[in-house]
């Protein structure tokens, strides 16, 4: 499969192109219920906030898939990009502590001069909100000839072991920027991650990169 050039396309949500992500999600779930496929990828029992200023990825590829833990299964949509520079970049998530009955925040921030720079990115999200703008975008090729992402041209396989309904919907481009992204995700994987002025702050209560309205 060749790339098509159509120009660029830009929507105020990215949920409206997460429709048939959604949908390949739901395919993936039955498949498992059915004892058809294996779970892809084991995560924590705990989502987590991910926001930036702005995003540029290189070589774009989504797709629906599965993740696990011990309550279950989630179903994501997995944004994979080969290269991607990242400015302003804030990730949080909350622990509850029953013991002491309080919430604990681990909060991380960096590119806020120089660019948090990443290679082979992948991150599974449940939920995205961003200004997006496509470049060479494909919607609804086959997961099995996705030319992006890792591994071009043998698929997305962004995580050892991944499973995907054969044939199932995915959409590529040769470029993706994101603005002002929020996402709350259940796992993000990198090949190298590099951050400058990296910074960690933990404290009891919440204090979020972002409210759960601001995704709505």
């Amino acid at each position: 499969m060749k790339d098509r050039t159509r120009g660029g396309t830009r929507w105020r949500r990215f949920a409206v192109v997460m429709v048939p992500g959604v949908a390949a999600s739901a395919a993936v779930g039955v498949a498992v219920a059915q004892g058809a496929l294996a779970a892809s990828f084991s995560v924590s029992g705990q989502q987590f906030k991910v926001q930036a200023g702005k995003m540029v990825g290189e070589d774009f590829v989504q797709y629906g898939a599965l993740d696990q833990n011990s309550k279950g299964a989630h179903p994501v949509a997995v944004v994979g990009v080969n290269h991607a520079t990242i400015n302003n970049l804030c990730q949080s998530v909350v622990v509850p502590i029953p013991l002491i009955g309080q919430d604990v925040t681990m909060k991380l921030t960096a590119g806020d001069k120089e660019a948090v720079d990443a290679k082979q990115l992948y991150i599974d999200a449940e939920a995205l909100k961003a200004d997006a703008q496509f470049e060479d975008i494909d919607i609804g090729v086959s997961v099995d000839d996705t030319l992006k992402g890792k591994g071009a041209g043998k698929g997305p396989g962004p995580h050892a072991g991944d499973k995907y309904v054969p044939g199932s919907f995915a959409q590529q481009a040769k470029r993706v920027t994101f603005t002002d992204a929020k996402q709350r995700a259940w796992a993000t994987t990198a090949g190298t991650f590099t951050l400058k002025g990296l910074k960690m702050k933990v404290a009891f209560g919440k204090d979020e990169c972002f409210k759960d309205s601001e995704l709505d």
